[in-house]
């Protein structure tokens, strides 16, 4: 299992942990002093009290909560936002409100998911012409909503 450095800024801040024993992601918990009110139409900069040190080659994923966005209609707008393995700020999590009701962040509760995930730089080559496939430049729904 890879190891990731982790830091409590704050000490009341909580770890993330999986849930269950074959979960990707680990469930990011707020770290608040005070709650905080995700307005409908609006988002809010969410505090983890944490900062991460990740491997060279490696970046951190924050995903919404399938909970969270079925019941409430709340969701990361930059879904999946990145943590590039040379940030060593605070972990904060963007929330947005997609639904009609505020939406109370109290500390500890569980607001994103953080999935750890091996990555690849690579170099560009500046081609005349890409080669050919069936596909094309077909994207955006070109092979419609059918039965599978």
């Amino acid at each position: 299992m890879l190891k990731v450095k982790i830091v409590r800024l704050n000490k009341q801040a909580f770890l993330p942990v999986y849930a269950t024993r074959h979960a990707a992601g680990m469930d990011v918990s707020a770290c608040l002093e005070a709650p905080v009110v995700v307005a409908p139409g609006s988002a809010e900069l969410i505090a983890t009290g944490l900062a991460i040190e990740l491997p060279e080659g490696y970046e951190a994923q924050l995903r919404p909560r399938s909970g969270l966005a079925l019941r409430n209609l709340i969701s990361l707008p930059n879904s999946p936002a990145t943590i590039d393995a040379d940030y060593r700020g605070e972990v904060k999590v963007i929330l947005v409100n997609h639904g009609r009701d505020p939406f109370k962040v109290s500390h500890g509760d569980r607001i994103a998911q953080m999935v750890v995930a091996r990555v690849e730089q690579v170099s560009f080559v500046e081609v005349d012409t890409l080669g050919d496939t069936e596909r094309g430049e077909g994207g955006f729904g070109h092979t419609g909503m059918g039965q599978g």
